[in-house]
């Protein structure tokens, strides 16, 4: 890899040059996290900071990141992070710095591949079940894909960039007409649009790049799946690092239905006609015999796998390879439409075939389970690892250097929790979840918590409502809804519901709706989630209720948000197939599974849902938890422990006045 230009400056003064250019004021925990950062890269020794909400993170790992000799990759969890990163953050902290000799200030941004609109599909048009390429789309959707098609264009000819998230609004359908992902890409070589392609330009600029903003399930793939897709790298920054464990998971879970094998095999009858025997009316009848086993397999985790069902994925195992076998060997002076289409066959049976390999190898590493049918969509096969610090930990943290960084990584109070999880914390157990004790491989790694700007303990309440019943299976009884209303009554509005469920969450909306008519009241699914964050904003006699999303991706400073409620402490559920058997396994090698796991979980989102309250220093409000088990039950202690100190009380008049003066002075 090579080495970029640096400078001597210390990091200390750029960031202050960078705050000043940016109109900013100087963050002491933000000094503080930059220098530490900067040290890390250096020493190559991993570290875990935690930097509450105003601490200003991005700029303090974006500094020393430039700063460095040696590429660095950023990883967002989510979009939005991403966006604001290479839209806004790091635009601006360019022209802010660009007076500091020596300093490599170059940046791109990567993403998967089925992320950018493919000039191949759009122009030489999208394969049918045969394989033959069509070009105009039929329905309802062709109007769309047009206007998608015609962006595309207009891109490639403005030098844009062809991301999704720049595309006209689409669906996941409709995008698909014009995208392709890495097992049906022709490839830079092949393709006539290859020189054009906006997924190899994006990787060009990357190679030349001194810093690279991508995802974690990108990185996840690059680093743990060992599909090469980011330029060589020295450290990486991960952050929303609280998510990583859950992207990670999601990149290296695999899913198989018996739709998936009759399409790859219909696909596959015009490439493999010539071959002995019938290989894709084989995989099509091996598809048959799975059909059959799910049906006969009830829904949830599989522990034990039947015998038709075991023997019905190595069926498919057996009769994939065989068709892959099959497919004739290219022509070296092939058309592009026959290889596209070949590739895209190849490519969707190659998939059945590894994810048939895995299901069938039932190894003690992975967990299966069956999806319920839903709608119009049969059920479906689903494999995940149990545990993900192995792979991190050896594909990821013995070769680069690591900086994990959210609001929230301190859980129960420390990193145990997190660094356990992620392979950096040993533990006494062998087989547990998390790395062992005696494991001579151990990594240095350093936790640190930078503060926050915000004085939560005047700043806001934490009430519990200790009086309520608590929580039962059938969803809100009817004494949490009256807290609920009596609540929001006070405050005449200004409150974000944070819901174990959809139907909870619908539940107290209508009881709103119904006693507080004059409020008005949003429920996740009445819009988009924009569309309802802005109408939530620019009305302040507005409640805004949802489920898991609203816990962690809604930023609304100010008077728009002063009360937050949570309805449950959010566990996961019970017939959960993957955090069961985590737990599970938590247990079975001499440890507490539901701390482990399931405290944890909840730990997590708690402290993001809590965050949604304190965004500026002028701020104020209360946290209502409705779940009287954060204060009687035993692990209570840890959840409160993992939320920011706020001052607590469980006394339920204490906080209607408090409500009743924050909407007076409102």
């Amino acid at each position: 890899m090579p080495e970029t230009a640096t400078t001597s400056a210390p990091v200390s003064e750029v960031l202050a040059q960078a705050v000043s250019g940016l109109g900013g004021q100087q963050r002491d925990g933000q000094v503080q996290m930059a220098q530490e950062v900067a040290d890390a890269m250096e020493q190559g020794r991993h570290l875990l900071v935690q930097a509450g909400t105003g601490t200003g993170k991005s700029l303090g790992y974006l500094v020393p990141a430039m700063l460095h000799d040696k590429r660095v990759v950023v990883a967002t969890a989510t979009l939005a992070l991403q966006h604001q990163l290479v839209e806004r953050d790091l635009p601006r902290l360019v022209e802010a710095v660009k007076g500091v000799p020596g300093l490599d200030t170059s940046y791109a941004v990567l993403k998967g591949r089925s992320n950018y609109a493919c000039l191949h599909r759009i122009r030489a048009g999208v394969p049918d079940d045969q394989g033959t390429l069509v070009d105009v789309p039929t329905g309802s959707m062709a109007e769309k894909v047009l206007e998608l098609r015609a962006w595309a264009e207009e891109e490639s000819e403005q030098g844009g960039s062809g991301e999704r998230d720049n595309a006209p609004r689409h669906t996941d359908r409709e995008w698909r007409q014009v995208a392709v992902n890495h097992r049906e890409c022709l490839g830079a070589s092949k393709c006539p649009f290859g020189a054009e392609c906006f997924a190899e330009l994006a990787r060009e600029k990357a190679q030349r790049s001194h810093l690279i903003v991508t995802n974690h399930s990108l990185l996840a793939i690059d680093a743990i799946e060992d599909v090469p897709m980011i330029p060589d790298y020295d450290t990486v920054v991960i952050d929303e690092a609280h998510e990583l464990v859950a992207r990670v998971t999601q990149a290296a879970t695999d899913e198989l239905g018996a739709g998936d094998i009759e399409r790859a095999a219909r696909r596959s009858s015009r490439w493999t006609a010539d071959a002995d025997g019938d290989p894709a009316g084989d995989l099509e009848d091996a598809a048959a015999a799975l059909a059959e086993a799910i049906e006969a397999t009830p829904p949830g985790r599989i522990d034990q796998v039947s015998t038709q069902l075991a023997d019905a994925l190595v069926l498919v195992r057996d009769a994939a390879r065989a068709c892959l076998s099959a497919y004739p060997r290219e022509s070296p002076g092939g058309d592009s439409e026959g290889d596209a289409g070949r590739t895209q066959a190849k490519g969707m049976v190659q998939e059945v075939f590894v994810n048939a390999e895995r299901m069938a190898a039932g190894s003690d590493r992975d967990v299966l389970w069956l999806g319920e049918a839903r709608d119009r969509f049969p059920a479906r096969l689903h494999v995940a690892p149990l545990q993900v610090w192995g792979p991190m930990r050896d594909k990821l943290l013995t070769d680069k250097t690591v900086i994990f960084t959210s609001a929230t990584l301190m859980l129960g109070g420390d990193f145990s929790a997190v660094a356990t999880s992620l392979g950096l914390k040993p533990t006494e157990r062998e087989g547990s979840l998390v790395a062992p004790a005696d494991d001579d491989t151990a990594l240095p790694w350093k936790g640190l918590d930078v503060g926050s700007p915000f004085d939560y303990g005047q700043q806001s309440i934490l009430y519990v409502a200790r009086h309520l019943p608590q929580p039962g299976r059938d969803g809100l009884g009817q004494a949490q809804l009256d807290e609920i209303c009596d609540l929001v009554d006070q405050l005449d509005g200004r409150t974000l519901g944070l819901f174990s469920s959809r139907r909870a969450a619908e539940t107290a909306a209508e009881a709103v709706r119904a006693r507080l008519p004059h409020l008005t009241t949003l429920a996740q699914g009445d819009a988009q989630l924009p569309e309802l964050a802005k109408q939530f904003v620019e009305d302040p006699h507005t409640c805004l209720f949802g489920t898991l999303s609203l816990w962690q991706g809604l930023d609304v400073p100010g008077d728009t948000c002063q009360l937050v409620i949570i309805d449950r402490i959010p566990f996961p559920r019970p017939d959960d197939p993957l955090m069961s058997a985590r737990a599970k396994a938590a247990d079975n090698a001499g440890g507490n599974g539901f701390m482990e796991v399931s405290a944890t979980h909840a730990a997590l989102l708690m402290a993001q849902g809590a965050g949604r309250l304190i965004r500026t220093t002028t701020d104020r409000g209360v946290v209502a938890v409705l779940d009287p088990r954060l204060e009687t039950a035993r692990y209570g202690r840890f959840l409160k422990a993992s939320l920011p100190p706020m001052w607590s009380t469980t006394d339920p008049a204490l906080v209607r006045q408090a409500l009743k003066r924050l909407g007076q002075a409102s």
